[in-house]
């Protein structure tokens, strides 16, 4: 298996063989992202808004809609995908854990499976996205279905 360790720049379709692998920086989810997605959303479920009658409450702390926690998690690895990103076309995704306000998650992601469009000028590339908190605990994962460009279709043919 091939680790690309930390990613800063657009990998191709030719960069991503099965097996493959990557981390993404970390970040800390704050308070005021929350407070945000649920104002920008209407996002106003109980768990995530009534702080005094939380007790009984299956999650205990200040847990995070875990479809913002895969927004999140989309933004640190957009970076991989500068540039040679053409489609998001399919996700899976699984709850693991409660993410909180407060924790720092990172992305470990895998790719399962890469094949060459019929047209082949381009490639469908699935990850495994596994977020990760600051203990090492997997709280999502998700397996998106993406469209990328193929480094040798930007090069003319000789």
């Amino acid at each position: 298996m091939k680790s690309l360790g930390l990613i800063g720049g657009g990998l191709y379709f030719e960069d991503l063989e099965l097996g493959t692998s990557w981390r993404s920086a970390g970040r800390t989810l704050l308070e005021p992202d929350l407070a945000t997605y649920i104002n920008l959303t209407w996002f106003t479920e109980d768990l995530f808004t009534d702080l005094h009658n939380s007790a009984s409450n299956a999650i205990g702390g200040r847990p995070v809609p875990a479809v913002l926690v895969m927004a999140f998690a989309e933004g640190l690895i957009a970076s991989t995908l500068r540039r040679t990103g053409l489609a998001f076309l399919n996700v899976d995704m699984n709850v693991l854990g409660p993410t909180r306000v407060g924790d720092t998650i990172h992305v470990e992601c895998e790719v399962i499976e890469a094949k060459i469009t019929s047209k082949g000028d381009r490639g469908l590339v699935r990850t495994r996205n596994t977020v990760v908190n600051q203990d090492g605990t997997a709280t999502l994962e998700y397996s998106p279905l993406r469209l990328l460009k193929l480094r040798s279709a930007l090069t003319p043919a000789s």
